[in-house]
C-alpha cells in the first residue's frame, strides 16, 4: 500500500468516526429529549468529541490546502490541476450539503417553533385546570362529609365504638376512617378492607388546620414523585367539637376519613401535570434547545463537508497522479529529459496510457542516442580537420555559393598578414588589399567552371605577384576546388623565398659557369696585348705609339676588372663552409671599424656596442667579410649628403623571462633607403642601387647568414611602426640565435622589410 493510498484509508476512517460521533450525538439529543436518562448524561463529553472531531478535520484540511498552495507558490508542477480538483469535489460535496443545511436549519427552527405554540400552552393550562378543580371537588366534599359526620357523631352522647364508627365509614363510602387523638395517635379506625394496615398518622401541620378550621383536607399520592397515580387518596380531617366523647379521657378528638381517588382519574391528572411541567421547562430552555439542535447539525454538515473535502483531495490525487505523470513526462521531454518515465500501475485506460508514452520516450531517447553519437563523430571529423586546417601552413578560404567568406585557418592570415577572419561572412572583394586578387582569383574560377585546362580534373593551379602597399611583393601559389553546393576552396603557399631561392641557386650556376669560361682567355687576352706593345714600342712613334700604350692600357684594365669580377662570382658560386666557433662579436666589430678611422674621426661612422655580450657561434673570417660589406655599403648609401650618418650597433634581446633569445649586429644609415623592387629581392644577386656595384654584397651576406643560421633583415625607417613619413634611411640587421641552445633553429628566411628574424 503506497502512501497515497493510506492516505486515503486514513482520512475515510476519520470521517466514519466522525459520523459515528454524529450519530450517538443525534442519539443522545433524542433520548434526552424523550425523558430516557440512559445517555443524557453522556450529552457534554459526546458534544465536545464531536468538536474535536471537527477541530481535527479541520487542521487536516488546512493542512492540506495550505501543502497545495505551497506547492503552487513554488510552481510545482500539477499543483494547479490538483488544486483545480480539490476544488471541484469539495464544491460539489459543499453545495447539496449547504442545501441540506438549508432546509434542516428551516425545518428545525420552525418545528421547536410549533411545539411551543400559544395554543398548546393554552391547552395544557385549561387541561392542568380542570384536573385541579375535579380533585378540588373531590377534596370539598369529603372535607365537608367528615365534618358532618363529626358533628354528628359528637352529639351522641358516650364513647365511639367500633361498630359504630364502621357504620359511618359505611355511610361516608370512605376507604378508611379513623378516630385520632389530640397529638395524632390513632385511637381507633375501621377500613373497608380488613386486612389493610391502620391508616397513617396525620402530621402535626395537618393537626393544627384542623384545630383551627374545625376541618382540613388534602390529596396525597399525586405529587411529582408519583410513579403512575395507583395509590392517590384524599384525606379529610374534622374536629370533634364535643370533647367529653373520648375512650380514654377528655383529650380533642379529631376525625379522619380516607378516600381514594379513581385510578384513571389519577393517572390522568399525573399525565397534564407531567405534560404541564416538561412544556414549561422546555420553553423555558427553548433557545438552548434550538442551539443544542442547530449545532448538531452544523456539527454534522462541517463534519460531513470536512470528510468531503478531504476525500476529494485524496481522490482527486488518485484520479490526477497518471495525468501528473503524463503531463511531467510530456514537460520534460519537452525540456529534452528523455530518460526512463515511471508507469502508473493500473490496467485502465490512463495506465496504458502513460506505458506508450513511457515506450515513446525509450524510442525517444534511443534515437537522441544515435543522433548524439553520430554528431558526436561529426564534431570529432571536424575537430579533427579543424586542428589539421589550424597546423597547416598553407593559407586555405573557403567560400559559400556566394561567395562569401565561410572558413579562414590562421595559415592565411599569417600568410597575408591580414585579418581574414574579420571578414567572415562578406565577400573577400571587401578586403581593400585584396580587390585585385579577389577578382583575379574569381576569373580563374570562372575560367576553370566553363572549361578546365589541360591536366586539371579536380582543381585548378595558377602563380600570383601580390603586391601589398607598404610591403614587398609576395609570390603565390593558388589552388582552387570546387565543393558540393557551389561552395569553393582556396589553398595558396607563400613561395616568395622559394622563388628567390631558385634565383639564387640559377646566379650561383650562372657565377660558375662564367667563372669557368671566362677566367681562361682573361691571361692570354692580357700576355698577348703587353707582348704587342713590347714589340711594337719601339717601331712606332708619335701618335701611334700613343695609341698603342692607351689600347694596351686599356686591354690590360679591362682583363683586370674581368679578373675581380670573375673572382667575385667565384666566391659566391663557392664560399667555403663555416667553421663555427664560439667569438667576441664585438671584438669582431672593433676590429673592421679600425679601418674605417678616417669615417669615425668625422663622425660619419659611428659605433655602439652592448656592454657584457655573450660570445655567438661564428665564422671569424666570413663574419669579418659581413660586417665590411654592410658597412661599405651603408657608407655608400650616405656618401653623396653632407649630413651622412652611419650608426653600427651590437645588443643582446631577452625572453621575459630574462633568458637570452637572440644577439644582434646593426647597421643604420640615413640615407635614401632602397625602393619598393629592390627592397623586394636584395638579396638576390646583380640586386643593387650603385652604378658601379656588382650586386653580390648582400647576396653573399645572405648566404654566409644562413651557414650560421643567423636572420638578416633589411627595412627602411619610414616603414617601420613609428617611423616619420617621409623620412630617409634604412637598417639591416643580423640576429645570431642563442649559442647556449642545444638544437640550432634553422636558418630564417630573410625577407626584406618583413619580421621573420629572431630578434
Amino acid at each position: 500500500m503506497n502512501r497515497n493510498a493510506r492516505w486515503v484509508w486514513a482520512v475515510a476512517g476519520l470521517a466514519v468516526l466522525g459520523a459515528a460521533l454524529v450519530l450517538a450525538f443525534v442519539l443522545a439529543l433524542t433520548a434526552a429529549s424523550s425523558g430516557a436518562g440512559g445517555l443524557e448524561r453522556h450529552f457534554v463529553w459526546l458534544f465536545w468529541v464531536n468538536v474535536a472531531v471537527a477541530t481535527l478535520l479541520c487542521l487536516v484540511v488546512g493542512g492540506a490546502l495550505l501543502r497545495l498552495l505551497q506547492r503552487h507558490r513554488q510552481g510545482r508542477f500539477g499543483a494547479r490541476l490538483l488544486l483545480k480538483l480539490a476544488g471541484i469535489f469539495a464544491l460539489v460535496g459543499l453545495l447539496p450539503g449547504l442545501v441540506i443545511y438549508t432546509v434542516s436549519y428551516q425545518f428545525v427552527s420552525r418545528s421547536i417553533e410549533s411545539w411551543f405554540d400559544v395554543e398548546v400552552a393554552r391547552a395544557l393550562d385549561a387541561g392542568l385546570a380542570l384536573g385541579k378543580g375535579t380533585l378540588d371537588a373531590q377534596l370539598s366534599q369529603l372535607a365537608a362529609q367528615t365534618l358532618q359526620a363529626a358533628q354528628g357523631l359528637a352529639e351522641q352522647r358516650g364513647t365511639v365504638t367500633p361498630l359504630a364508627l364502621e357504620r359511618l365509614r359505611t355511610q361516608l363510602d370512605v376507604r378508611e376512617l379513623a378516630l385520632v387523638g389530640g397529638r395524632g395517635q390513632i385511637l381507633l379506625s375501621t377500613a373497608a378492607d380488613a386486612a389493610a394496615p391502620v391508616p397513617e398518622r396525620p402530621g402535626m401541620a395537618m393537626l393544627r388546620q384542623a384545630r383551627g378550621a374545625h376541618v382540613t383536607a388534602q390529596i396525597e399520592g399525586l405529587d411529582e414523585g408519583a410513579a403512575s397515580g395507583s395509590d392517590a387518596r384524599v384525606r379529610a380531617l374534622a374536629l370533634l367539637p364535643d370533647t367529653q366523647i373520648a375512650l380514654a379521657g377528655g383529650d380533642e378528638r379529631f376525625l379522619l376519613a380516607v378516600q381514594a381517588v379513581p385510578p384513571q382519574m389519577a393517572a390522568n391528572a399525573l399525565a397534564v401535570q407531567a405534560a404541564y411541567s416538561e412544556y414549561q421547562q422546555r420553553a423555558l430552555a427553548r433557545n438552548g434547545l434550538r442551539r443544542m439542535y442547530i449545532g448538531t447539525l452544523t456539527l454534522a454538515l462541517v463534519l460531513a463537508v470536512f470528510a468531503a473535502v478531504l476525500l476529494a483531495g485524496a481522490l482527486g490525487n488518485q484520479l490526477v497522479r497518471p495525468l501528473l505523470l503524463l503531463a511531467d513526462g510530456v514537460r520534460q521531454v519537452a525540456a529534452g529529459d528523455l530518460r526512463p518515465k515511471p508507469v502508473f500501475a493500473s490496467h485502465d485506460e490512463l495506465g496504458g496510457l502513460t506505458r506508450s508514452f513511457a515506450d515513446m520516450t525509450a524510442q525517444l531517447a534511443d534515437a537522441r542516442g544515435a543522433v548524439q553519437r553520430g554528431v558526436a563523430q561529426l564534431e570529432s571529423a571536424r575537430t579533427r580537420l579543424q586542428t589539421i586546417l589550424d597546423n597547416l601552413s598553407a593559407g586555405v578560404v573557403l567560400f559559400d555559393r556566394d561567395g562569401r567568406i565561410d572558413t579562414v585557418n590562421p595559415g592565411a592570415t599569417r600568410i597575408l598578414r591580414l585579418p581574414l577572419s574579420v571578414y567572415r561572412g562578406r565577400p573577400i572583394e571587401e578586403v581593400p588589399e585584396l580587390a585585385d586578387f579577389a577578382q583575379a582569383v574569381a576569373q580563374r574560377f570562372a575560367r576553370y567552371a566553363a572549361g578546365p585546362e589541360a591536366g586539371e580534373r579536380d582543381h585548378w593551379q595558377e602563380a600570383y605577384e601580390l603586391s601589398l602597399p607598404g610591403r614587398e611583393m609576395q609570390v603565390l601559389l593558388v589552388r582552387g576546388a570546387m565543393l558540393p553546393g557551389d561552395a569553393r576552396l582556396m589553398v595558396f603557399d607563400d613561395i616568395t623565398e622559394v622563388v628567390s631561392a631558385q634565383r639564387v641557386a640559377a646566379w650561383s650556376e650562372v657565377a660558375r659557369r662564367l667563372a669557368h669560361e671566362i677566367k681562361n682567355p682573361l691571361t692570354p687576352i692580357q700576355l698577348s696585348a703587353e707582348r704587342l706593345q713590347h714589340k711594337l714600342h719601339a717601331k712606332l712613334a708619335g701618335s701611334d705609339a700613343a695609341l698603342l700604350e692607351r689600347s694596351v692600357g686599356t686591354i690590360v684594365a679591362q682583363v683586370q676588372a674581368l679578373k675581380q669580377l670573375v673572382d667575385e662570382f667565384r666566391d659566391y658560386a663557392r664560399l667555403p663552409a663555416a667553421q663555427l666557433a664560439p667569438l667576441d662579436l664585438n671584438a669582431l666589430v672593433g676590429e673592421v671599424l679600425a679601418l674605417y678611422g678616417h669615417e669615425q674621426e668625422q663622425g660619419r661612422l659611428q659605433l655602439q656596442l652592448a656592454d657584457a655580450l655573450p660570445p655567438v657561434l661564428g665564422d671569424a673570417t666570413q663574419l669579418r667579410q659581413v660586417v665590411l660589406n654592410l658597412v661599405q655599403n651603408a657608407l655608400d648609401a650616405v656618401a653623396e649628403q653632407a649630413d651622412g650618418r652611419v650608426s653600427v650597433s651590437t645588443s643582446a634581446v631577452l625572453d621575459a623571462d630574462g633568458r637570452l633569445r637572440t644577439v644582434r649586429l646593426c647597421v643604420l644609415d640615413n640615407g635614401p633607403g632602397f625602393g619598393a623592387r629592390v627592397l623586394a629581392r636584395a638579396f638576390e644577386p646583380y640586386v643593387t642601387t650603385k652604378t658601379k656595384g656588382t650586386g653580390l654584397g648582400l647576396a653573399v651576406v645572405k648566404k654566409i647568414a644562413d651557414e650560421h643560421r643567423a636572420a638578416v633583415r633589411i627595412v627602411n625607417l619610414q616603414d617601420e611602426p613609428g617611423g616619420a613619413a617621409g623620412g630617409t634611411g634604412a637598417r639591416v640587421s643580423l640576429s645570431f640565435p642563442n649559442p647556449a641552445s642545444s638544437i640550432a633553429p634553422a636558418p630564417a628566411a630573410a625577407v626584406p622589410g618583413g619580421s621573420v628574424h629572431t630578434g
